[in-house]
This record gives C-alpha cells, sequence and structure tokens, in this order.
C-alpha cells in the first residue's frame, strides 16, 4: 500500500519539476471530451521511472501563436477505455520548457497497468498512453524488463521496437516487459547534412536528415555539424521523436533513462569538448547546461535539478571559461565547470520488487579526461596500421601514477619509440568521479535485492587480442604480450573497474550483473578485474546490448577494409568466394590464429580448434555485427537474459513485426552464493548467432 503523504508527494513533485495528480477513490468515466489529435502532440507521450506507488508521465504540446503558456488535463485510468479514471490534474506548458509537460502520478496501487492521456482547453487530445507501477519491495514474484542503446535515427530504422512490441503484445500477461531501460545514446548530436555525405550515403545506409539546427556549428574539418545552443538540442529530440516506432516504444511502456556522450558531445567530458581536427580543450560550459536541460524537459525521469520550479528547468547562469585546473580525481575545479556539471544529476537508483536493484551512473559528467587522448602519445603510432595498444602501455596509461605498485615507468614505448611518461604524477583515471563513485558503492554494498544490477552507458569487458599470434606477414609484434583494440570505457579503465569488482567480492555481495550499451555490438561473459596470465576471478556477470540503429566494427571494416589488406581477414571474410562472414567475432573470443583459420578454410570447428584459452576466459559471446535489444528475466534462482538480433536495420520494415529475426539467443546465470564463481549456459532459442559464440 502507498506509505507517502500527500505533503511528502507535493516536495517530491516540485523537485522533479513536476506537476502532481494523486490517485483517487472512487474510480469514475472521464469527462474530459478528449478527442485523439496527434498532430498537436508531435512527440507523443511518454512514462518513466516508476517505482512502487507513483510514476512520471510526460507529454509536449506546442503551440503556434503568441501565447507564452498553457493548462493541459491529465487523465489517468484503469482501462483504456478511460471508464475508470482514477487520476486527473492540471498541467502547465510553458515557452520555457519548450512545451513540455512532467506529471507526477502518486497514490497508485503497486505492479498494476495503468492508461493515460493529456486534454488541452479545447478538448484536444494526445494519444493514449499505457505504463505500470513497480512491484513492491517485497513482491516475490519473477520481474522483467528490455535494455536498449544507440538509435541514431538519421542511419536507420527502429525496427527493433516494432519487434519488441510486436512480441509484448502477444506474451502472457506475466512475461511482459515491465520497463525498458534506455542506456543513452538516445540522440546523436553529430549530424551529417546532404552536402557532408558523399551520395547521400554512409556505407549502405542511406543518410535521411530528420535533424537541422536552428544555428548550429560545423566540427571535425567541416565533416559534421553539432549544436550550438539550446534550441539545436531540442530540434535534436523534436526530430527524433517523430519516428513513429520510437513514439510506440515509450506510449506503451515505461523507460528508464540514463544519457551516454551523444546527448551532449561526442568526445566530451565534464562540460569540454573534444574534436578531431581541432587542438586543445573546448570550454562549453553554456552547450552542457543546454543539453541538460534538454535532456530534462524531453525524458520523464525522476532526476534532481536543484532549485527547480513546477514546470521550468532552473538553468544556472554559466559562462564557457577554459578549465586548467583539476583535482587530484580529474575535476576541473573552475566554477563554471562544476555549475554545468551539477545542473542535472542522472545517478539514481530504481527497486523493482523483490529480484532487482537497479544502479544507474553516469560515466561521462565527472569522468577525467581519457588519458589515451593526449597528442603526446601520437609518435608511438605513426606508421601503425594494426591500431592496437599494447595492453602493458594501457594499464600505465589508466594507472598513472599507481601503475605498478606506485612505480609507473619513466617513458611510455612501442615499437621501438618512446615518450615521456605525462601520467606518471597523476592519479588513476575515474569513470564516475569520486562523490558519485561513493555513492555508487554505498548503494552497491547496501542493495537487499536478490540482484543487483549495475546500468552503465559503457561495456566493462576487456577488448583483448592476442597479437603475439600474429602471422609473419602481419608482424611483428612489439609489445609484451597482448593487446586491446579500444580503451575509451570501462574495458580500459582497469583501476577503477577493479575498485569496484573487488568491492563486490570483498562484501560478499552475490547476483552481481552489469548491463551496457555503447559499443554497437552484442557481448556477454563474466565481470572480473584481470586475465591470464594475471590471476582471474569473476565476480559477476556482464551483458551488452547490440545497438538499434548505429553502426558498429564490423560494418565499419566491411566498407573500410579493401580486399586486398592483409589485415582484412581479421575482421571480416568470404571464405570460399562465399558471403561476408565476422571473423572480427573469432578474433575477440578465440584469437587470431582462429580467425584466420576461419577465414581460410571456412571451417568453425577448425576455428575453435584453434582457439587460444588464455585471451578471452570473461567472453561467452561477441558478435560485433549484433543490432537489436536485449531482454532480462529474474527470480529468486536465476538471471536469463536474452539476446534478440535483427538484420542491419537500413530501411524500416513494412512488417507488423518489425522484420525477421537472426537470432535469440539466452544466457542463463543461476544465482551463485558468496564466494563462489557465478556460472553462464547459453542456448541458442532461435536462428544463428554464426561466429559470435
Amino acid at each position: 500500500m502507498p506509505t507517502m503523504d500527500r505533503r511528502q508527494f507535493l516536495k517530491l513533485s516540485a523537485t522533479l519539476g513536476a506537476a502532481l495528480a494523486l490517485g483517487c477513490t472512487p474510480v469514475r468515466p472521464s469527462s474530459s471530451g478528449w478527442r485523439e489529435r496527434r498532430d498537436l502532440y508531435p512527440q507523443g507521450v511518454a512514462s518513466g521511472d516508476p517505482d512502487d506507488n507513483s510514476v512520471l508521465l510526460w507529454t509536449r504540446r506546442p503551440y503556434a501563436d503568441a501565447r507564452k503558456s498553457a493548462t493541459l488535463r491529465v487523465e489517468v485510468a484503469e482501462d483504456p477505455g478511460f471508464m475508470k479514471v482514477i487520476a486527473t490534474t492540471v498541467a502547465r506548458v510553458s515557452a520555457a520548457s519548450d512545451w513540455t509537460c512532467r506529471v507526477l502520478v502518486g497514490h497508485l496501487p503497486s505492479a498494476r497497468e495503468y492508461w493515460y492521456r493529456f486534454v488541452d482547453e479545447e478538448g484536444n487530445g494526445s494519444r493514449i498512453g499505457r505504463t505500470m507501477t513497480a512491484p513492491g519491495p517485497d513482491d516475490p514474484r519473477p520481474a522483467r524488463f528490455a535494455f536498449v542503446s544507440c538509435q541514431d535515427v538519421c542511419e536507420g530504422a527502429l525496427n527493433a521496437y516494432r519487434r519488441m512490441i510486436f512480441e509484448d503484445e502477444r506474451a502472457a500477461p506475466e512475461e511482459r516487459i515491465g520497463f525498458v531501460l534506455h542506456l543513452g545514446d538516445f540522440v546523436y548530436e553529430v549530424v551529417q547534412y546532404p552536402d557532408q555525405v558523399k551520395n547521400g550515403h554512409r556505407y549502405d545506409r542511406r543518410i535521411t536528415f530528420p535533424v537541422h539546427y536552428p544555428t548550429g556549428k560545423t566540427v571535425a574539418n567541416d565533416r559534421y555539424w553539432v549544436p550550438a545552443s539550446l534550441e539545436d538540442y531540442r530540434a535534436l529530440y523534436h526530430g527524433y521523436l517523430q519516428d513513429p516506432d520510437l513514439q510506440d516504444a515509450r506510449a506503451r511502456w515505461p523507460f528508464v533513462a540514463v544519457w551516454d556522450n551523444h546527448e551532449f558531445s561526442w568526445l566530451g567530458w565534464q562540460s569540454i569538448q573534444e574534436f578531431p581536427g581541432t587542438e586543445g580543450l573546448i570550454p562549453a560550459q553554456t552547450l552542457k547546461v543546454a543539453a541538460n536541460q534538454a535532456w530534462f524537459e524531453f525524458q520523464p525521469a525522476r532526476v534532481a535539478a536543484p532549485g527547480a520550479r513546477l514546470d521550468t528547468f532552473a538553468a544556472p547562469h554559466v559562462v564557457d571559461t577554459p578549465v586548467t585546473a583539476f583535482d587530484d580525481d580529474g575535476l576541473g575545479r573552475e566554477a563554471n565547470n562544476l555549475a554545468a556539471i551539477d545542473s542535472l544529476i542522472v545517478y539514481r537508483a530504481l527497486r523493482w520488487g523483490r529480484h532487482i536493484d537497479l544502479i544507474l551512473t553516469d560515466q561521462h559528467s565527472f569522468r577525467s579526461r581519457d588519458p589515451g587522448s593526449h597528442e603526446e602519445l601520437k609518435p608511438l603510432f605513426e606508421g601503425d596500421a594494426l591500431g592496437w595498444v599494447p595492453e602493458e602501455l594501457a594499464m600505465q596509461l589508466d594507472a598513472g601514477r599507481d601503475y605498478a605498485g606506485g612505480h609507473p615507468p619513466t617513458t611510455l614505448s612501442f615499437r621501438g619509440k618512446s615518450v615521456a611518461n605525462y601520467r606518471a604524477g597523476e592519479a588513476a583515471q575515474t569513470l564516475l568521479g569520486a562523490k558519485q563513485k561513493a555513492w555508487f558503492l554505498e548503494r552497491l554494498r547496501g542493495a537487499q535485492a536478490t540482484w543487483k544490477i549495475w546500468g552503465n552507458s559503457l561495456g566493462t569487458p576487456d577488448w583483448r587480442v592476442d597479437p603475439q599470434h600474429l602471422p609473419p606477414a602481419l608482424g611483428p609484434w612489439s609489445g609484451e604480450g597482448f593487446a586491446v583494440m579500444a580503451t575509451s570505457d570501462w574495458g580500459g579503465a582497469y583501476h577503477e573497474r577493479a575498485e569496484i569488482f573487488d568491492t563486490v567480492r570483498d562484501a560478499g555481495i552475490t547476483g552481481f550483473a552489469i548491463v551496457s550499451g555503447d559499443r554497437h555490438s552484442f557481448w556477454a561473459g563474466y565481470a572480473a578485474k584481470a586475465l591470464p596470465p594475471a590471476t582471474f576471478e569473476p565476480v559477476g556477470v556482464t551483458f551488452v546490448g547490440g545497438s538499434l540503429i548505429s553502426p558498429g566494427m564490423l560494418e565499419a571494416s566491411e566498407h573500410n577494409l579493401k580486399k586486398d589488406d592483409p589485415l582484412r581477414p581479421l575482421y571480416v571474410a568470404n571464405p570460399g568466394d562465399g558471403p561476408t562472414q565476422p571473423t572480427v567475432n573469432l578474433l575477440m573470443h578465440h584469437g587470431v590464429r582462429s580467425a584466420l583459420e576461419y577465414a581460410r578454410s571456412g571451417d568453425l570447428e577448425k576455428a575453435h580448434a584453434a582457439s587460444n584459452p588464455d585471451l578471452a576466459p570473461h567472453l561467452t559471446f561477441v558478435d560485433m555485427g549484433g543490432h537489436g535489444y536485449a531482454t532480462v528475466r529474474v527470480d529468486a534462482s536465476t538471471m536469463a537474459t536474452d539476446f534478440v538480433c535483427i538484420p542491419r536495420p537500413i530501411e524500416r520494415s513494412a512488417s507488423p513485426d518489425g522484420g525477421p529475426l537472426r537470432y535469440r539467443v539466452r544466457h542463463e546465470v543461476p544465482l551463485w552464493q558468496a564466494g563462489e564463481r557465478p556460472r553462464m549456459r547459453q542456448t541458442v532459442v532461435e536462428g544463428d548467432p554464426g561466429l559470435a559464440v
């Protein structure tokens, strides 16, 4: 039963920048005179961040006349016909908030399905949305959610949402999705206009242009447009939320959202921008605040905006000022930087029944500078064709002065070249920042649900390869042993990742699972701080979901590596002149010899026989070309994560089910006891995952 009183709800709704509606009895039929006018609500409706007695509702109702504000009526019902209306209120929309509306509906019974809609003063109504409240914290029933990321609508179609909706509508009530966890890149601020795209295509994708910035600026040698104002960020959401499949998904389920990088800036961190072809760090405090405001306006999330009023984001006044002084955690102490990143705090936690404690973190607003992005490092890689970083070099860059127990090398070396170790006097890299990390570890230690699920935008598995096994024609390799293909996410944040995983081990935490996005590929495996020859000690399981749309490494390799490139067989191959195969999956999971064997023979059994057992004991599944979504089902004994992979979403499917599936693969993890290792069992439910296993 709801326990929060009216005064507490009033305080909460003010904090969230929302109007308030309370569930009421007796129920009654609607008297609003609603008639649907979707054209007047062009971005649809949405709900978000449900708890066991309340949920946030959202819409946008713009006005083209000279008025500055208007009033909407909100109705919440127990039935889609609105004969059982249980809550009503009025909510203000205004030009100051881009005509968006946030309503907190409280005093609702838990684990229930509800329908909602908005009506203007003339009876013009939004489409009808469906939402739910969370189960109570002691509710023992199994729980189910989906996680998604990376939906660049300029480059493809959201067929995955259509498939998700199609299946959920036909599922038994107890097997339906409770909420959708969106792990970032909801929008992409990097936009290409027609004159920047050769023949209107990137790879095989026809570039569309649903976003045009009112102002905007060009970056990366005029290759892209990016936002230059609040109006530009709002234009992103206007364009994206007119996509019919995204609208339908937001109207069907409550979303729980966190941001990744593209909600602010491609290579941005804190309130700082970096772009290829542009030297130095670009102060962007005004744009960080603008990005935060637009996110607040268009995402119904229980996020704290200090000083928020009922209907507007309280944007602090900031000035774009160079950030030159950083504390020992890499946080820029410049006052405008601090004000900008504190203008909206999105890390938070959600409880869903007895079995889910969901803890969400922000990997960009508080992180230190990427230690591998410095110009000083470039001489080591001049003329290098592989593009792989020696594992020991990646660890030196990450750990800074803490490397080797406080004995970092004075130089950074690779391929017979050396540069001064610019990290030798700096603290280890952090993605979370000191304050957020302390909060996260405290929440993790205190989590009481069966499954402690860490939702973050960046994947945690190592991107490891074994170049020591390269044939002479592709070598020689001058590193000490293994290498990594990328260092910019948790896969290269060895020191802080180890701190988190050691906390899990030392606190005896079981049921620890990570769900992530960003990599534009499907990964499944174990959460471990180190790999052989170091001690391999898994403390949990980790999953990365494929992108909804955005192209990834496989697609880039298909188009950027020429047929006669000697490195091509490591990434893609056409054994026997057959269809293109993703040998990069074997490279990451089984090693160089495995990938080259398959490229030569096309024999998967022989390729697996050549697997390097020390390369990737942390991985059970890798598909570097996978698109789609993942679902998670948990109960008192098991976590089952399904990867639902669709064909490359180049064009919108005309089919109501979103088109065919490539595969559905299930990863089942029994709950383990403290001191035990987690174990994962993999089942191909339908389709063929090919080289991903």
